[in-house]
């Protein structure tokens, strides 16, 4: 099996400038690296297809290793499904975020901010847990003796 480098190298752009666009404040360009990023996966997708081969239609006097995999195809029509699918959703986001506030922009709002310069330190996830969490008792502690069986005596009248 040959490695295409050309789509390698493609590949990896798309998802590199895709990450670098999603770290940005604007929808719009997390919207446009979400897509690179999409067919950055797609491409990397076609290429673990393999060499292209015979389409995979069964018939009797083609070898199987003639076939291409219909698998990695499938893959990227539901990428390609999924991808359209948060395309549009990030398209009614921004869309949105323009008629109420004339900006694309993300902001940072008083509470982003207040929680983020709490003390990470939280006294009741951080605690040092006890040794002995049990609320039983221990067996050798305990009081109570075993109840005595029940007999027929005490149901006649």
């Amino acid at each position: 099996m040959t490695v295409n480098i050309t789509l390698l190298v493609v590949m990896g752009v798309l998802v590199a400038v895709g990450v670098y666009l999603i770290l940005e404040r604007s929808l719009t360009r997390v919207m446009l690296g979400l897509m690179m990023l999409a067919n950055g996966a797609n491409i990397l997708l076609l290429t673990t297809g393999g060499a292209a081969g015979l389409a995979p239609l069964y018939d009797a006097d083609i070898p199987a290793g003639e076939y291409n995999d219909p698998l990695p195809q499938a893959l990227i029509l539901t990428s390609i499904v999924i991808s359209f699918a948060v395309t549009a959703f990030m398209l009614g986001i921004i869309y949105r975020s323009w008629v109420l506030g004339r900006q694309d922009e993300v902001q940072d709002d008083i509470e982003d901010r207040r929680v983020a310069n709490q003390p990470s330190f939280d006294a009741e996830d951080d605690t040092a847990i006890p040794v002995e969490t049990t609320e039983f008792a221990a067996p050798d502690d305990a009081d109570e003796r075993p109840a005595a069986p029940r007999t027929r005596a005490r149901r006649q009248k």
